[in-house]
């Protein structure tokens, strides 16, 4: 500095180091911690869409007949509440954890590539904009359900290329944003931690960035397809022309299966840091639990035609893909052991964090166990495309991913603002939460086992009690949202000072734990004396 005469202030008064204020600071912002919060209220904002949708869809459903919107807009409601909560809402959240704490637990400035971060997050608003838009042009919006499946998709109007477009840049999004995330982990560690020392939430991404590398292409490759069959004169899905609805279908969904794991092991991670925490007792079997992430992480991509068993598969590849479905359950089995054994002789608290991992490990698991079910041919050609299916993955889904979200929110909240949250209203949400979404979803196992259709806007009346329970179960877990949304804003505005180590007993809000040992943590064998 010596050389500028003046130092520091002469800089100062040319202006140099001014940072924009207002809105600008926003849009031009590199802080990782920055972004990391733009995602989050991107992600709840798309939450909130995506359910008033459900609720269309809910409303619709609550008895026979036709009552608030007509078929076709019925349609382009499913598809729409499915890429937005898969794309819109679920992603950016988890995307937004990372940017937050990847740097904070491995101890870098910020991410590794601070612009691109930023471009990564400002992508998604203009995609979303795209997406809930096509309701609005003539023809309205895809209405062929999330999976945007051939030949429905090739005899759309204009509402098909905006979502084919939206869907294109969140692919861009999500890529740039795992780039980043990777080379952070894998280049900007603290000196002396190695890659088997990071925390749990860490190795979670870094798994599930390769995967989004790996698998966006794909589904890039396969709307681009249906895009030149569209308007190019291609024949890649036309029968017509000698195409094949089927191979979209492959294409699909070898970007499909890895993408439920992609909004799943984030989840694990977040669990994977909480219920340490609140059960002030190291992890248990840490090593285990990166094995069996990286197993998950592989074997999703050697299953995906567990989705089409209904398509004509010969019988050697419909036991090929059952066998190899079912073997998924053995990691998973796995990760859901560790987390009741780090538990076990615990000494436990249930504040808001604990109970949605808690909530989250019993629903996720009876979601596995319905997905087990289905991995089965025999059964699964009776339930394709019932109920039992649309509740297998929203127990997967809002139980498994958004529940472990709320855990990580509740969770870092004190560290992100400074302020403790209001705890009687986070347990209010926590069991508002659990209970309407157990009303809503459950029963819908049971119209499946009976045999009403997804994506229908009417059904017989043997169907009514069970879509009666569903749907007010769904408007009272909607409205049950809008209690997170109060204890985020209260914290924000203050309240109680948030101490050094918000969670007593728990080490700062990462994942060392100073508790003394237990008698044996079974790592090792107990030595019998």
């Amino acid at each position: 500095m010596a050389a500028i005469p003046g130092g520091a202030d002469h800089a100062h008064d040319h202006g140099h180091d001014h940072h924009p204020g207002g809105i600008m600071r926003w849009v031009t912002t590199t802080n990782h911690k920055d972004i990391g919060s733009m995602y989050l209220w991107f992600s709840f904002a798309m939450f909130i869409v995506g359910g008033i949708m459900a609720l269309v869809i809910r409303a619709e459903l609550f008895q026979p007949g036709l009552q608030v919107v007509d078929p076709d807009r019925f349609n382009q409601m499913t598809t729409l509440h499915g890429l937005i909560m898969v794309f819109g809402a679920i992603m950016p959240a988890f995307v937004g954890f990372a940017n937050w704490m990847i740097p904070l637990m491995i101890g870098a400035s910020d991410m590794a590539f601070a612009r691109m971060n930023n471009w990564s997050f400002w992508l998604l608003p203009p995609a979303a904009i795209l997406l809930t838009t096509s309701l609005l042009v003539p023809g309205g919006a895809a209405a062929s359900g999330w999976t945007l499946y051939p030949p429905l998709t090739v005899q759309m109007g204009i509402g098909m290329d905006m979502a084919i477009f939206a869907v294109h840049i969140l692919g861009i999004s999500s890529i740039m944003g795992s780039i980043n995330i990777v080379t952070t982990i894998l280049n900007m560690r603290a000196p002396g931690m190695t890659l088997m020392k990071m925390p749990l939430f860490c190795w979670t991404w870094l798994i599930t960035a390769y995967l989004v590398i790996a698998v966006m292409p794909v589904l890039a490759g396969a709307v681009t397809m249906i895009l030149t069959d569209r308007h190019f004169g291609t024949s890649f899905f036309n029968a017509a022309g000698g195409g094949d609805p089927v191979l979209y279908q492959h294409i699909f969904w070898f970007f499909g299966h890895p993408e439920v794991y992609i909004i799943a092991i984030p989840a694990f991670g977040v669990v994977s840091q909480v219920i340490p925490a609140f059960s002030r007792k190291p992890l248990f079997g840490y090593a285990s639990m990166v094995y069996a992430t990286s197993s998950i992480a592989i074997l999703s991509f050697i299953v995906w035609a567990h989705h089409m068993y209904t398509v004509g598969m010969p019988v050697a590849g419909q036991l090929y893909f059952m066998f190899a479905t079912m073997l998924i359950a053995v990691p998973t089995g796995v990760k859901v052991f560790n987390w009741v054994a780090t538990m076990w002789r615990g000494s436990l608290s249930f504040e808001t964090p604990m109970l949605f991992s808690i909530g989250f490990l019993f629903l996720f698991t009876l979601g596995g166990f319905s997905g087990l079910v289905l991995s089965m041919t025999a059964v699964d050609v009776q339930l394709h495309d019932s109920y039992y299916v649309v509740a297998h993955f929203h127990y997967v889904m809002v139980a498994g991913a958004l529940f472990s979200a709320y855990a990580g929110a509740y969770y870092w909240l004190p560290k992100w603002t400074g302020h403790m949250y209001d705890e009687k209203l986070g347990k209010l949400h926590f069991w508002l939460s659990i209970i309407f979404f157990n009303m809503t979803f459950f029963v819908q196992h049971f119209l499946g086992l009976a045999g009403m259709p997804r994506r229908i806007p009417d059904y017989s009346l043997q169907f009514a009690e069970f879509n009666m329970i569903s749907s007010i179960g769904a408007f009272g877990f909607g409205l049950s949202q809008l209690v997170f949304l109060v204890v985020v804003l209260k914290c924000l505005k203050g309240g109680e000072k948030a101490p050094a180590k918000p969670w007593d007993g728990a080490e700062g809000l990462e994942w060392t734990v100073p508790s003394p040992a237990p008698h044996h943590t079974f790592e090792t064998p107990p030595v019998l004396k």
